[in-house]
């Protein structure tokens, strides 16, 4: 299979590149400073170097920058994401898993970039204030591919 794009070393293919577009949740996994794992769904979006997930507005119990999620980033910036398909035949599962650093950004070229990009594919966020908002940055350091792409 062609492969079209390199991250950090690690060349995806066109399968590989599709699922990234194409799918709508991803999980994050942060860990504290003493290595308590959290696991979360997230939206998210690639831009072909960078993972984004914004805090957005869906209800919180708490302040969006006092997030379990962003404490850990704080404290412990390595994370991994798991983009998966799952399906009842299992010759079609396949999953994505990249390790890497995030950071969270609250504004910037950086950030407004992940606004657009996000806005165009979750229609939900063209009425958020996700550029008010802060965004998870992750920098992949290792991908993963593993299935039927």
């Amino acid at each position: 299979m062609p492969l079209r794009r390199n991250i950090r070393g690690s060349k995806l293919s066109i399968g590989a590149l599709r699922l990234l577009r194409s799918a709508r949740i991803a999980h994050l996994a942060t860990a504290d400073a003493v290595g308590q794992p959290l696991v979360i769904p997230i939206c998210f979006v690639f831009d072909g170097n960078y993972f984004y997930s914004p805090i957005d507005e869906k209800p919180k119990r708490i302040a969006p920058r006092k997030l379990k999620r962003l404490r850990n980033i704080e404290k412990n910036p390595r994370v991994s994401l798991v983009i998966d398909r799952w399906d009842e035949d299992w010759r079609k599962l396949a999953y994505i898993l990249v390790t890497g650093k995030a950071r969270v950004v609250l504004s910037g070229q950086r950030h407004r970039k992940a606004v657009s990009l996000l806005r165009r594919k979750y229609r939900q966020y063209r009425s958020m204030a996700i550029d008010q908002r802060p965004m998870i940055v992750i920098r992949p350091l290792v991908v993963k591919v593993w299935g039927n792409l």
